[in-house]
């Protein structure tokens, strides 16, 4: 891919993202996923039969996959055939909505206003939006903790392993990626109904994120000139394989605790905490976010230096 595809996908993401009128007027791909693994889910998860449930799981993922990377298949080869080696900036224009830097940005960004302004209650309202904890009785502490997790975590599976899978495997790699993740947010649950059915969707999306976890915990240290000791201290006490890596690496690069027990649906989880020193603050979001954008440029680098090696 000698072509600066990737280059081109990040800009037209940072530029303009998938604007709100687009939208309301024609939603965006992942919805196509989504409305494959609900039907999908309605039809085929029977909690009391786990292992048909389980085989049915599989069947999902490798459907909304081969709707995701099998479509972009079709799209590239049909730009390639149509114009050759002059249709790359069409593939980049095909690529970009499966990045998310500018719409990360957008929506962490006005739980930081709300809190500027004492507004609590906006600032929840704006946090429950991108996290799927209970957020009615955060105090600030809480609330500047679970969108500064949200922002490390999603630096990675919004950002930095889409690119990745596209840089690997062009087209196919990143819109693949794109149907495992959003199979792993809607029915890759470990509440007992959902377990066996989103068994394959959770333990793919793992996979897919191993190495693009462990790539883009460093470049949030060097973005933020710092965290290396709490990354390799506390990489692993999150229950997820990979999200203890970007959230152990901005909670170091911070100096500030994360983590730590939430509530879901009521329900308090005791999770272990990451990092040490004060709880967050909400001048700390902005401090995540101006680490966040600096990340983000690291990867544009690594992605030039890349189409450069090519």
């Amino acid at each position: 891919m000698a072509e600066p595809i990737a280059l081109i996908a990040l800009a037209l993401d940072a530029a303009i993202g998938w604007p709100a009128r687009l939208y309301v007027r024609i939603g965006h791909p992942v919805g196509g996923f989504a409305h494959i693994l609900t039907a999908c889910q309605r039809r085929w998860n029977r909690p009391q039969r786990p292992r048909a449930t389980r085989l049915a799981g599989c069947v999902t993922l490798a459907l909304v996959m081969l709707a995701g990377g099998g479509t972009a298949w079709l799209v590239e080869r049909a730009i390639h055939v149509a114009l050759g080696d002059a249709g790359w900036p069409l593939v980049a224009l095909a690529a970009f909505p499966a990045l998310a830097q500018r719409s990360l940005y957008a929506h962490v960004t006005p739980v930081l206003r709300a809190l500027e302004r004492g507004d609590a209650g906006s600032a929840r309202v704006a946090l429950s939006a991108i996290v799927g904890r209970d957020t009615e009785a955060l105090d600030e502490a809480g609330i500047g903790r679970a969108a500064i997790e949200s922002l490390a975590e999603s630096f990675c599976d919004g950002v930095a392993a889409p690119l990745f899978w596209l840089l690997i495997f062009g087209l196919p790699g990143i819109w693949a990626y794109k149907a495992v993740n959003t199979a792993d947010s809607l029915i890759g649950h470990p509440e007992p109904d959902r377990r066996a059915f989103g068994w394959a969707s959770a333990r793919m999306d793992d996979l897919a994120n191993f190495l693009p976890a462990r790539l883009c915990a460093p470049l949030l240290c060097l973005a933020g000139m710092g965290g290396w000791r709490i990354l390799w201290r506390d990489r692993g006490k999150h229950a997820s394989p990979n999200a203890g890596w970007p959230e152990a690496a901005m909670a170091g690069a911070l100096g500030v605790r994360l983590a730590g027990p939430i509530h879901y649906g009521g329900v308090r989880a005791d999770k272990d905490w990451i990092g040490e020193g004060r709880a967050p603050e909400r001048h700390d979001i902005r401090r995540a976010l101006s680490i966040y954008v600096r990340a983000c440029a690291l990867l544009w680098l690594i992605a030039g230096g890349i189409i450069w090696l090519g």
